[in-house]
Order: C-alpha cells, then structure tokens, then sequence
C-alpha cells in the first residue's frame, strides 16, 4: 500500500518559499555584479562580508493564528525578603519613589519571603508610636524617634501613605543597614538563624507598599513553629490570619521556604506527609476565619529539584496537590564563587533551568494534571548574589531568558528575588536607583502580554564542527503585545531577542512578518564599564527616573519595513511587530 505524502503545514512552506527567495536574490545579485563568485569569499574594504549571505543572517517567522500558552496576568512578579524588618529597611517601604517603581511592575504579586520566612513571629501589640506625640522636626540626633514621627505623619495621611524622607535620614539608614548586613551574613554563613518578629505595624507597612503599588501581598508563614510531636504549631498564624481579616488586608498565602533544607539549617526535618498535613492543616485554617475562604494558597515551595528536593515535591504533590491552588519551587544559577561577567552569557547555564522545569512539571503532571506551577523564588546568584556582577547589565542576560523559557514551558507565574532589600540581586539599589534588571523589567512589562507565540528560525549556518555540542547563543522569544500598552493597538507582536555572541546577528522578518513596520527597542549597557555597567542605554539614551513620581519614556526607534534587524553583539532587544493584526493576539 503506498505511503500518503507528509502533511506540511503552510506555515512551513511560507517560511520555505522566504529563505528560496532570499537565497535566489542573493545568487542574482552576485551573478550580476562584476565581481565573481569567488569574489564572495573576499572581505570588503572595512573588513566585513557584505550581502545577506554572510553567516550572520537568520530568518525569522511567528505563528499568529494562535497562543501556545496562556499565561498569569502577573507573570512577571516581585519578592521582597523579611530581612527588611532586621536591617530597618521595611520603615522605608513608604518612599514615595519606591512605591512608584514599584507600581511600574504592576500588575504583579510580592511575594514576602526567603530563607528568614521560617525564623518569623507574628506579634500583634500594639503600636506605642501612637502614645509618643507628634515632637520636633526629623533633624535629631535620635534615630529611632525619626522614624517614630514619621510614622506619626504617615497615620494623619488618608488612602495610600507617601513619604519623602529627607537624605540624612536615608544616609543613617544605610549606615545602619550595612552593619546589619554583616549580621545577616554570618548567620548565612555558619547557618544559624535568630527569630525574628514581624508586628502589626510591620504588617500595616508591608500592606501599604503592596496596595499603593498595585501588587498583590503573599505572605509566608513559619513553617517550623513546631508542637513537641512536630506538628505544626497554628497559634501565631491564627492571631495573624485574624488581624489581616479585621484590616481587610487580601493576602494570599504559604507555608515555609524550601522544606527540603530544614536538616541542614535547624537539625530538624520536615517529611512530606508531615508538610502535606501541615498545608491540610493551614487551607482548614483559611476556611475557619471567613475573610479569607477563598484565599490562595501556595506550595510547598521547594529548592531546587535535585534528589531531596523531588522526593519531597513527589510525596507533597501525592498527599496535598489538590489543597494548593499553585505548585511553587526556586531556581537560583549560581554561587558567590563567580568573578566573571561572561559567566552570566554562558547558554549551558541558561540550559539548566529547561532541565530543572522538565523535572518539576513531570511531578506536578502525574498526581494533578493541569494545576499550575509558579517559580517562587528566581535570582541570578544565591547567598545573596554577587556585588559588581549580578547587579549589573551582564545579569540581564540571565533574567531576560528565564522569562522566555519559563513563558514558553508554561510557567506561570516568576517570582523575582528581589524587589529590594540587602545583597547584590534586586532590582532597585538602597539608594532607590533602578538597575539594569529593573530597567529590563520595566520594558518587558511595558510590551510583553502573556499570550505566547511559537517561533519559527532559520537560517544560513556554519557547517557544525564533528562531535561539537552546538547550542543556541540567539535566543528568540515571542508574545502579543500586552493590551495595557496604548500605543499598539491589538493584533501587535512582540519579539525580545538576546544575542550572546560576540559578533553582530543580521534578522530578516520572513512570512507573515515581512514588510511590516518595527518598533526598535534597543538595550545596551550604558558608560565604559561594558557588561558590568550598572547603568542602562535604550537606542542610546541613558535611561534614569525623571523624579520621584516620573519615569522616562520608553522612546522606539522605527525601522522601515522589510529592513534586517542588526542586533550588536552581547545586547538584548525587544521589537513590535505593528499592525500586523495576528489573529491569535486580537482575542
């Protein structure tokens, strides 16, 4: 019986035909030219190879009829670690410019919590700044009294509470935040942990930043408060539960931080069962105070799914997979042993979070099919990073293709470690500056919506060398463009590209995305500090904040229609497609 030709879709033939033409132009323009074939092989006067065969080309096409996923309007999300409360940080969350770099990123949670979520205890005294009198001007030698009176003033304000703090009284708090951090890092380092007390004023603090900024407050809860039977023990989480209840705070909620690791960092574990009883427990609890029936709730939050980690996850997922309305786990690249920006470039370390998705997805998949999966807890270096590098523009790189590979195998929602606090992996520096990755962010929110699109690239290559592992150094992603952006209108594309070769990649828009007009948004380091620049350049204005209420604006170069895309090398670029009205992105 013959064999039925393949099925070939027309997507596919569209993509074909581009790179025949483009290859049949090319062949014509030479044989016309007076030069001979050979005259290809030959550099020209400036020492580049000229026509679109040189080995840089790509082409590239988008399927517009429809989304391969859907994701969470707050794909893009924040964290903020309870080390604000020890270094005094958390007093400060009411910065005017704070709240408004952080409202930038909205819509989006913020997730309060980290390594510290489990060494928490709630305290609902209450708040003797309210018995103290309004006294003096800030200007005094008394620290603590400052900021005593400034939330004093902040409590006369009605609806979201702003301050500007004057700069003596932020140059103290550095001060102090320094010294703290050297506490904080040793705890880190020699893995003992003190408690520490979250009150009803820090609770009123972290609610207020959250609203004012559009984001929505995930609040952990100490999982290793413990009965005498290792039970979990409920009575603070309950005096919590009631007091947000009371103030109508919407919270979603979990329940530790990485429970795989409690072994090592308290000498006790939690298996499993016993965590999966526990989350049973806490969803018994959210029914019980009326407010918050329908919270989520969020879990089990796992390291990073290696032996211990998957096996917890598997035994979790078995017992309790249908309490949590979302899976969550962390995802950190590397330690503090990095000295190179390049390292931050490197595709097999990219690579690693594909593997670590694949495993955690299989677990999920098996006991609850469909449930969602969050990556809780995301940061380009653990042990709160590394200073000069992971705050820099070379970080980017590692960010900006988390976002796309975790978009394309379905997550979620990415929880960014962090907002803002100690170390070297946040967004906005202590003297609320934005770095490189909050700029990213920032872009990524303004033209990035959560339908993703499959991409279609190929291209004129080198013949791969024998036995080489060849990976992808031009990584491509693809989106509608967010609806919130009223400059494009629906139906618009948007493609984020990284190039992390050292040579410059030429991009020619083939099928459906031929001859149409593009919105060039260009982001290069910015000062002659290269990939550890920690200032930012998007098409070759510097970007910084105008004020504190005023961003700059996000200003697209418009490259004609049909031109190629000449990405430069190790940068990262984002490109709307316009009025190209795809049908998978007018829905």
């Amino acid at each position: 019986m013959p064999k039925s030709p393949p099925c070939v879709s027309p997507w596919s033939l569209l993509l074909l035909a581009s790179l025949v033409a483009l290859v049949v132009q090319s062949v014509l323009s030479s044989s016309s030219s007076s030069s001979s074939s050979s005259a290809y092989q030959r550099s020209t006067a400036d020492g580049k190879r000229s026509g679109f065969m040189e080995r840089t080309l790509v082409l590239l096409d988008v399927n517009t009829r429809s989304a391969i996923r859907v994701l969470n309007d707050n794909f893009l999300s924040l964290q903020l670690d309870p080390s604000t409360i020890r270094d005094g940080w958390l007093d400060f969350l009411s910065s005017r410019r704070l709240v408004t770099m952080a409202r930038g990123l909205s819509p989006a949670f913020l997730r309060f919590g980290g390594k510290r979520t489990d060494f928490l205890q709630f305290n609902n005294q209450k708040n003797p700044t309210k018995f103290r009198g309004p006294g003096p001007d800030y200007y005094l030698k008394n620290y603590e009294d400052d900021i005593v009176r400034s939330d004093i003033a902040l409590d006369k304000q009605k609806g979201c509470k702003l301050a500007n703090h004057p700069d003596i009284m932020l140059e103290l708090q550095r001060e102090k935040a320094a010294s703290t951090q050297l506490v904080l890092l040793k705890e880190q380092l020699s893995n003992i942990y003190s408690n520490m007390t979250i009150t009803a004023r820090s609770l009123d603090k972290l609610y207020n930043f959250a609203d004012c900024a559009g984001l929505h407050l995930i609040l952990g809860l100490n999982a290793l408060h413990r009965n005498p039977d290792n039970s979990w023990n409920t009575s603070t989480t309950l005096s919590l539960l009631k007091y947000g209840a009371g103030k109508k705070y919407n919270i979603s909620w979990e329940l530790g931080n990485e429970p795989n690791a409690y072994r090592s960092m308290v000498g006790r574990s939690v298996n499993s069962t016993q965590l999966a009883r526990d989350y049973t427990k806490l969803r018994t609890l959210l029914q019980s105070v009326r407010y918050y029936q329908k919270a989520q709730l969020l879990g089990p939050n796992a390291g990073r799914p290696r032996k211990n980690a998957l096996l917890l996850l598997d035994g979790f997922m078995k017992n309790a997979g249908s309490v949590v309305d979302a899976v969550t786990w962390q995802h950190y690249y590397m330690d503090g042993r990095v000295k190179k920006a390049e390292d931050f470039l490197k595709s097999r370390l990219m690579d690693t979070l594909r593997e670590q998705i694949t495993k955690v997805t299989k677990v999920v998949n098996t006991y609850t099919p469909g449930k969602k999966v969050w990556l809780g807890g995301l940061g380009p270096a653990w042990a709160g990073g590394i200073n000069n590098l992971s705050d820099t523009y070379a970080a980017g790189f590692l960010w900006m293709n988390t976002l796309g590979m975790a978009a394309l195998q379905g997550i979620d929602v990415v929880l960014r470690h962090s907002f803002f606090d100690y170390g070297y992996t946040h967004l906005v520096d202590q003297h609320f500056n934005p770095l490189p990755d909050y700029w990213f962010s920032l872009v990524f929110k303004r033209l990035v919506g959560p339908r993703v699109l499959a991409v279609r690239v190929a291209g004129l290559q080198r013949k791969p060398q024998p036995g080489r592992v060849i990976r992808d150094k031009l990584r491509i992603y693809a989106h509608c463009t967010s609806y919130d952006n009223h400059n494009y209108v629906r139906g618009s594309i948007t493609i984020y590209i990284i190039n992390l070769h050292r040579s410059r990649k030429k991009i020619k828009l083939a099928g459906t995305l031929r001859n149409k007009t593009v919105h060039q948004y260009l982001l290069q380091p910015y000062g002659a500090d290269g990939l550890r620049a920690k200032q930012i350049q998007l098409n070759g204005e510097k970007l910084s904040m105008v004020d504190n209420d005023t961003f700059p604006e996000l200003k697209p170069k418009t490259l004609r229609a049909g031109r190629t895309i000449a990405m430069p090398p190790m940068t990262i670029g984002f490109y709307v497609i316009k009025n190209i009205n795809a049908y998978a992105c007018r829905r």
